[in-house]
């Protein structure tokens, strides 16, 4: 049997992969207004790398492990 919060994340899923989105949109465009002729493949890396650290120091801290 699925558990009730498995299904919550399955309902909002589409939503937090949109919200995953307009954050990548939001630091493309402050990266945009900073730098002028900018490599978008390599703005796009850094920002994933970004988030990804991020969501690791917010799950390190939701945890009680310290962040690194």
């Amino acid at each position: 049997m699925v558990k009730i919060e498995q299904l919550e994340m399955d309902a909002h899923r589409a939503q937090l992969n949109e919200d995953m989105d307009d954050l990548v949109e939001k630091y493309r465009s402050i990266f945009g207004w900073d730098v002028p002729d900018i490599d978008v493949p390599l703005s796009d890396q850094l920002i994933c790398d970004a988030l990804r650290q991020a969501l690791n120091n917010v799950e390190a801290r939701l945890s009680g492990a310290p962040p690194r």
